[in-house]
């Protein structure tokens, strides 16, 4: 497949056009999903529904992979592009399976799923068929330290996922103030670490593909994390005073 730079542009500004709408969105109304979902909504049970909207980001990278055959990706796309798939293996696979969420919507499922077939998409067919890196590019320092940011803030969000899985009994829906690690810091410590996550991906790809799907998962769960710290506030009267929403220290 070769290498087609006007649709990875176009698809790139629409994530970065579309990470800003529903910025501007989710400033008016929280995502309609989890704790805020409408009774009357029609939904999945939540591991299928979280299976079936994150598992194009693996699946569709990795065909493409397995698709590119030879002559083989360089070392530096390949990496990247396994760093990428990476998350979306916790996410679609680990994390439906352990957890204890509230029934998803099924529309939420379905413009999930299709985002992450995008991005899936754009990621996997930029670096495998668009980027060209150098044979010394391993060695640079962008590289290193976008990747190691890249696993603190998977080593944050798993920490964060776990706290909170362990906050209920299987078949609960209570809420209780998390504890712990970044919680301790932030209401939202399970979207920092992805955000962190992202950054660290987009530092080390230094491309404007990687750098659009970063933007739109700030502009997409930072506003959650927002609602999230809101939510706590009204909810619990000794919610820590000192928590912010996602910023530690800050915001």
């Amino acid at each position: 497949m070769e290498c087609r730079q006007t649709a990875v542009s176009f698809l790139s500004w629409g994530l970065i056009a579309g990470g800003a709408a529903y910025l501007l969105h989710q400033t008016r109304i929280c995502a309609l999903y989890g704790r805020y979902t409408p009774p009357s909504w029609r939904c999945v049970p939540a591991r299928l529904g979280w299976f079936l909207q994150e598992v194009p980001s693996l699946l569709v990278p990795l065909l493409l992979l397995l698709r590119a055959g030879p002559p083989e990706p360089g070392p530096g796309a390949a990496l990247l592009l396994c760093t990428f798939m990476l998350h979306y293996f916790y996410r679609s696979v680990i994390y439906s399976l352990l957890t204890r969420g509230r029934p998803v919507p099924l529309r939420i499922v379905l413009y999930a799923a299709i985002f992450c077939s995008i991005s899936g998409f754009l990621q996997g067919h930029h670096l495998l068929h668009c980027a060209r890196f150098q044979d010394t590019w391993l060695t640079k320092l962008r590289l290193t330290t976008g990747f190691l940011v890249f696993l603190v803030g998977l080593t944050i969000n798993i920490h964060s996922d776990n706290i909170l899985r362990n906050l209920r009994k299987p078949g609960e829906y209570v809420y209780r103030i998390p504890k712990g690690g970044m919680f301790e810091f932030v209401s939202g410590a399970n979207y920092f670490g992805e955000i962190v996550e992202w950054c660290g991906y987009a530092v080390a790809a230094w491309s404007l593909p990687a750098f659009a799907f970063a933007f739109f998962t700030i502009c997409s769960i930072g506003p959650r994390a927002y609602h999230h710290h809101r939510d706590y506030q009204k909810r619990f009267k000794d919610y820590p005073r000192s928590r912010k929403a996602i910023v530690p220290f800050l915001f």
